[in-house]
């Protein structure tokens, strides 16, 4: 558990290791793309005390791990056939959605500070037929009260099995879940459900019988973080990380098909078997409404990852508002997306240079040979009930702060003798602020300096 300070107050945030909230070391596995990814509070949590985890497992080490496998016959593949990858059999790790609870001991969920790790209900178990693209993320619909879940292809090179076009495959595609009406065990059964959930009744499956019940949209490859604009909850946005040649982020809608792995972003892809195509003529993909090229970002490896972001609606930096926020997880670079005019989906995207507070409360390391902050690997971006935006890096977690607190200019920012950065010690020049109004630079105070990557998302 950790008390985030106050914005400009100069305090760092400490996290008390020896009580976490919630501690599952047993059941998660940890590993490059496995481990604790995510963590969802019920709209009622204050109330009810219900909140979700999202975690892989490994059934070898956990026998309560264990489910049905994804490669399966429903949708054309026979694990027998799939081989190890990386050391491990077909569907040895699988993906989990388990249910906790805070309410154990009092009738004030808001004030626990630590839990058990006992599960309450199993929502959701599904082995994995690779040992990556598994994505993982949970949150809640802020209009509908739903669980969305979203899941990556499965893993290997192509989406070797199509799963991500496969109407019958959870794999590579968003849910919607109903996690608040318990399902019968005729309704699992006759539905085929992975768990312990109900099914939303005006899911696409309603208007597609082809689809499982469960799918929300279709068609990605490893949707990396999204979020809901908290302005306009219809503004769904997803990062989608490609295969070889483009970083995606899309706007999600009900029932559309993204493309994958037909299309990589705007391009068609040509994919190998032996798990059968889809044309291109049989969908109607929805293109991303921002994104990169790899060799934008990486020219030397080529290599890239979206990390997808959130709409700045804090008023901390008020020129950054109704900017969607995004970045690559190996260069180290942070996009803006303007949308023009509003509500059009009509999107810009300008790569922004970043900026560490003269007065942060720890000073940011710099790249070699430049003056921006060495942010190193970004896993992931939080928003707080303030609206601030946090990024979370393998060097650390930052915190957009005001434009001034770098003596940067924003003609919307008020700035008075108490908000602006008062006496200073002279920062060293890896900290210094280089850049003055250039492509609505933004400022970020490091608040805490993490050595190693713990395995948590905001």
């Amino acid at each position: 558990m950790a008390t985030v300070p106050e914005e400009g107050s100069g305090e760092m945030l400490v996290i008390d290791k020896s009580n976490p909230f919630l501690d599952l070391t047993d059941e998660v596995y940890a590993d490059t793309e496995f481990g604790m990814m995510g963590l969802a509070f019920h709209p009622n949590y204050v109330q009810n005390g219900r909140f979700f985890a999202s975690f892989n497992c490994d059934k070898v080490k956990w026998p309560e791990c264990s489910g049905r496998c994804s490669c399966n016959s429903d949708v054309g593949c026979d694990p027998s056939k799939l081989g190890s990858d990386n050391g491990a059999q077909p569907c040895q790790y699988h993906s989990i959605i388990a249910e906790f609870t805070a309410n154990g001991t009092t009738s004030q969920p808001s004030s626990v500070t630590s839990v058990k790790p006992l599960e309450v209900r199993r929502i959701f178990t599904m082995g994995l037929p690779f040992t990556s693209h598994h994505a993982g993320q949970i949150l809640f619909g802020p209009k509908d009260g739903f669980l969305y879940f979203m899941m990556g292809d499965g893993g290997s090179i192509g989406d070797p099995y199509n799963f991500s076009q496969n109407k019958k495959s959870l794999l590579g595609k968003i849910m919607r879940l109903d996690i608040d009406n318990l399902p019968s065990a005729m309704t699992i059964t006759d539905l085929g459900l992975w768990g312990n959930y109900s099914v939303p009744g005006d899911n696409p499956f309603s208007e597609d019988k082809e689809l499982q019940p469960e799918i929300w949209a279709l068609g990605f490859r490893n949707p990396w973080r999204c979020s809901f604009d908290l302005e306009r909850p219809s503004y769904f946005l997803c990062a989608d990380v490609g295969q070889d040649q483009y970083e995606e982020a899309d706007i999600i809608t009900k029932g559309g098909n993204y493309g994958w792995r037909i299309y990589e972003g705007p391009s068609p892809y040509n994919p190998q078997s032996p798990g059968g195509n889809t044309s291109a003529t049989s969908i109607n993909p929805i293109f991303p409404v921002m994104g990169y090229n790899h060799s934008d970002v990486n020219k030397a490896e080529g290599s890239a990852s979206i990390t997808g972001g959130y709409f700045y609606r804090s008023t901390t930096d008020p020129c950054m508002h109704g900017r969607y926020l995004y970045a690559d997880l190996f260069a180290g670079g942070i996009w803006t997306g303007i949308e023009t005019p509003e509500d059009s989906g009509n999107f810009t995207s300008t790569k922004i240079p970043v900026s560490c507070a003269l007065d942060s409360p720890i000073q940011c390391s710099a790249e070699e040979g430049s003056s921006l902050p060495a942010l190193g690997f970004i896993f992931s971006f939080g928003q707080d009930n303030r609206k601030d935006i946090f990024i979370l890096a393998n060097s650390g977690l930052y915190r957009v702060v005001r434009p001034s607190r770098c003596n940067y200019t924003c003609s919307k920012e008020i700035v008075t003798s108490s908000s602006h950065p008062k006496s200073v010690p002279s920062p060293a020049p890896s900290a210094s602020c280089t850049r003055r109004q250039l492509n609505n630079p933004f400022v970020l105070e490091l608040l805490i300096f993490f050595s190693t990557f713990f395995g948590f998302f905001l």
